[in-house]
């Protein structure tokens, strides 16, 4: 059994989520921490809980979503993983930084590992499905445990809407058919976490969300 410990950090009431079984073992998602009591909170709750942080997954590398990229590769060793058409179509956390107004410099944290669609990933007695579901970003991935009934989405996909595509390398028709072919496909009472807000079924989605 998963269990999905969620943190809302940062500017942007980013969603970074750990998810753990009863192994102890772990993977990090998104990992958008950004003040040194965030980057505490989230260490204390791993040491606390006796984890073992094996893999730090990314749904895209918009700056909100990796602010914590090098507190994890400092403090744990592990390497960002991300689809390779994000490292190539995205400008640098620093850019990036220019372009939202924020006056602060984010260290590039080299990716250690490209995700593909369809590739599984292992951890403990768990595994999570990649899924491509560009759009919002050139490479954004989710993803998806059927065992326990859930996907994590990045900004794809929320409560009642759908990602921004205004930003580098977006697009919304890309989006939307991905949506449509990866996420609606889903099970209807597959729980949908997402990189801001409330969480949500596929159902919800299918039912009332007026972008799809």
């Amino acid at each position: 059994m998963i269990t999905i410990k969620s943190f809302e950090v940062n500017y942007f009431s980013e969603n970074t989520y750990l998810l753990y079984d009863e192994t102890g073992e772990a993977v990090l998602i998104d990992c958008g921490c950004l003040r040194k009591e965030e980057q505490k909170e989230l260490s204390d709750f791993i040491t606390q809980n006796g984890l073992i942080l094996k893999r730090y997954l990314c749904t895209h590398l918009h700056l909100d979503h990796i602010f914590g990229n090098e507190f994890i590769y400092e403090t744990y060793g592990l390497s960002p993983e991300a689809h390779k058409a994000d490292v190539e179509g995205l400008p640098s956390p620093s850019e990036q930084a220019k372009g939202f107004g924020l006056p602060i410099q984010i260290k590039n944290v080299p990716i250690g590992k490209y995700l593909v669609n369809g590739e599984i990933v292992k951890f403990g007695k768990s595994e999570l499905k990649v899924l491509s579901v560009p759009g919002h970003s050139p490479g954004g991935l989710a993803f998806y445990n059927e065992k326990n009934g859930f996907v994590i989405v990045g900004d794809s996909l929320f409560a009642g809407s759908v990602g921004r595509t205004d930003l580098w390398g977006g697009n919304q028709e890309v989006l939307i058919a991905a949506i449509h072919d990866k996420l609606l496909t889903l099970p209807d009472e597959t729980i949908v976490y997402p990189g801001h807000g409330p969480e949500t079924r596929i159902i919800d989605e299918k039912l009332d969300n007026p972008y799809l």
